[in-house]
């Protein structure tokens, strides 16, 4: 088993928010997904206070080592969340992690508000760090920014809040050590970086949005970096991502000192992804003298 914020998991293994629509899952495996959940905790994809369509498409780019999305939070609202993606979250057989997105701490805090009281939800996770959202990336690239969003949500709730970073931030480390002060109980890192792509004949942008975020193993170096610098600097636990595609990425995450990891794009080429990662997980650590279970020894980053 695996602590994380008093949460008791039977793995180290979480989705990334928006990777993995479980929903839609359950509809196409139908209820062979709860036997065989790929993940050890669910995070859903950020909801907003108010419905919201989207960019425009085309809204993916496939990269050499990744894609660049600029999906730009499509979501039904809070209120829609909770009448009808929430009953059928229920049937989660996992912890469930909801993922807000407000404009600015108020509604944030109208968002944690509407959420946590339900007893399906069992932790937050503050989206402070999406580059499609203009005030996600000043509030996630701002240590003040940053506290005063968790400041606003904290009153709220004793629920878990994890907040989400960005990983363009001037100083991400900061940015974290500011979210533990401010009364975070964990951060979760890295979101996406931000890219473009254009069209091949009008040379014009390819996404709709413009820009958009670059995931998956072409970010895994610069997301390892940041994961060991951000676990140096604060207490609390930490969420490793990037580019994880296998076992022993997961494990370096876990040694750079993650306490969790979350696998994001890999899951949009292998659907049963966070299973395979897990398994592949558990063989390294069996292998290797010493280890027991899933908790893995971080090395000291300074």
């Amino acid at each position: 088993m695996t602590d994380f914020c008093g949460l008791s998991l039977s793995g180290p293994v979480l989705n990334g928010s928006g990777t993995f629509d479980a929903i839609a899952a359950q509809r196409t495996f139908g209820d062979a997904l709860w036997d065989a959940f790929p993940f050890d905790a669910f995070v859903t994809k950020t909801i907003t206070v108010l419905p919201r369509q989207g960019n425009p498409p085309p809204r993916l780019w496939e990269t050499p080592a990744g894609l660049i999305n600029s999906i730009g939070l499509p979501n039904k609202g809070l209120e829609g969340f909770l009448e009808g993606d929430l009953p059928q979250l229920r049937r989660l057989p996992v912890p469930l992690v909801v993922s807000v997105m407000g404009y600015g701490p108020d509604e944030l805090a109208a968002l944690v508000r509407g959420v946590a009281p339900r007893d399906e939800v069992e932790a937050l996770e503050l989206n402070v760090s999406c580059p499609n959202v203009a005030s996600g990336l000043i509030m996630g690239s701002d240590p003040a920014e940053t506290a005063r969003a968790v400041e606003a949500v904290r009153p709220v709730t004793d629920k878990p809040v994890i907040v989400k970073l960005t990983p363009n931030a001037t100083d991400p480390a900061g940015v974290a050590a500011a979210a533990e002060s401010a009364g975070a109980d964990a951060v979760s890192l890295v979101n996406t970086l931000k890219g473009m792509a254009l069209h091949p004949r009008t040379r014009e942008p390819w996404l709709g949005g413009g820009a958009g975020g670059v995931s998956g193993p072409a970010i895994r170096a610069v997301a390892l970096e940041q994961v060991h610098a951000v676990a140096g600097r604060v207490g609390i636990p930490v969420v490793g991502m990037g580019g994880i595609t296998s076992g022993a990425h997961a494990r370096d995450f876990l040694d750079a000192g993650a306490t969790v990891v979350a696998v994001g794009t890999e899951s949009f080429r292998d659907p049963a992804a966070g299973s395979r990662i897990a398994d592949e997980l558990r063989v390294i650590l069996r292998q290797e003298r010493g280890f027991s279970g899933v908790t893995a020894v971080p090395i000291d980053p300074r």
